[in-house]
């Protein structure tokens, strides 16, 4: 497996992950394009084979030392091989000397939380309709 930032030619891979991963909650197209132009240093691909098969999205927020984990999806059929835990440990080492704090949210039922907490996220509550009405998240927080 072989981690490295996205690139331009990898966003229409991106773009079917998200949709395979996510479904109806998918982030749209024109959003990665975006995505690669403002925060590429934090826009990481996972390949197996030339393959993507999972990608993370990390953004600095305007609190200095703060940043989001916007999105992290591996394959449906990759899950459960380590892939989300190295694409994690990827940009924890990576960014590390920046990021004081990482923050990202995932759904209760997402068995992916179990992932963060291994990691040493802690988790801060539940934010109840963050994503409209009954669409509850998990707030979580990585400090260094």
């Amino acid at each position: 497996m072989q981690i490295r930032p996205i690139s331009r030619a990898d966003l229409d891979a991106v773009l079917a992950l998200e949709l395979a991963t996510f479904g109806e909650h998918c982030y749209p197209d024109f959003f990665f394009r975006q995505a690669l132009d403002a925060w590429s240093s934090g826009f990481l691909g996972s390949f197996v084979d030339g393959q993507l098969v999972g990608y993370l999205l990390r953004v600095s927020s305007e609190k200095p030392g703060q940043h989001w984990l916007l999105s992290l999806a591996v394959s449906p059929t990759k899950q459960g091989q380590g892939i989300g835990k190295q694409l994690l440990s990827a940009c924890l080492d990576h960014c590390g000397h920046c990021v004081d704090e990482l923050l990202l949210t995932v759904a209760p039922d997402n068995s992916a939380r179990h992932l963060y907490s291994r990691m040493g996220f802690e988790n801060l509550g539940l934010e109840a309709d963050y994503f409209g009405i009954g669409e509850h998240r998990l707030l979580m927080r990585w400090q260094r």
